[in-house]
């Protein structure tokens, strides 16, 4: 049974294998985050979670094809805060 890691950022499927996993600054592989939300130790951009669910919705929707922009935008809403970068403490 594969072991599904979503990115801590955007919330993509990652998978078991690290081709789509991130770096840390030592050059190993994030176990967290996706390589489009993290590089070299960082994340690739400075946005606002509100901001990340907007990138996030037409890719979303390109996986999802039965899912509307509003309804991937719901979705990003209820998962985007559970997530380890937005999660409030």
């Amino acid at each position: 049974m594969e072991t599904k890691n979503f990115c801590q950022s955007c919330g993509m499927p990652m998978g078991a294998k690290d081709e789509l996993f991130g770096t840390e600054l030592d050059g190993n592989k994030s176990v967290d985050y996706c390589k489009y939300c993290y590089e070299n130790g960082s994340f690739t951009r400075d946005v606002t979670a509100e901001e990340m669910i907007e990138i996030c919705i037409p890719h979303v929707v390109a996986a999802e094809p039965e899912l509307t922009s509003e309804e991937a935008r719901k979705l990003m809403k209820e998962v985007l805060p559970g997530l380890k970068r937005w999660k409030k403490d």
